[in-house]
């Protein structure tokens, strides 16, 4: 399971593009992980699913809420990772409001999720292989901080937790 000190796995995740221009096409886009953490620092949240009642009351919208506190700490991006598809994604994140202020990610096979040892299988609910609850802080690819939440709940992973941990 990945932990603090560890660099990111390598791989790609996907977002939805909303507007064609600097070198990205209209729709689901690959961006490479190593690639996109590179000389950044990048508060990273996890989640079960979009649309999910915890994820989409409380989770997501904390980052919306604070991601210009997050700027001024010297954050340069906000991600937002979960095991649905690219399109999903973007429709979530138009809902909640996300644009330019967090990136919708997404990790549609579990590929990153599985890589970093965070999964969560909720096949007894109908949702199959997910990604665990977590927020972790990243410095050119490398975690600095990682906070997981345990059985569904939203303690640890919050917008507060990580951008103290940010600030500090």
């Amino acid at each position: 399971m990945l932990k603090i000190g560890d660099t990111l796995p390598a791989g790609t995740l996907y977002e939805f593009i909303e507007v064609e221009g600097n070198g990205c096409s209209l729709g689901p886009n690959a961006f490479d992980i190593t690639k996109e953490t590179a000389g950044k620092k990048i508060a990273i949240f996890a989640l079960p699913g979009a649309f999910t009642p915890t994820c989409s009351a409380r989770h997501l919208p904390g980052y919306i809420e604070q991601a210009a506190a997050f700027k001024a700490a010297g954050v340069d991006e906000i991600w937002c990772l979960s095991v649905n598809d690219a399109f999903v994604m973007g429709a979530w994140g138009r809902q909640e409001g996300a644009q330019g202020k967090v990136r919708m990610m997404a990790d549609g096979s579990a590929d990153f999720a599985k890589a970093t040892g965070l999964t969560l299988d909720l096949g007894v609910k109908g949702l199959g292989l997910r990604s665990q609850r977590y927020s972790m802080l990243v410095e050119g690819g490398v975690v600095k901080a990682l906070n997981l939440d345990e059985g569904g709940k939203l303690e640890v992973s919050d917008a507060q937790t990580l951008l103290a941990q940010a600030r500090a």
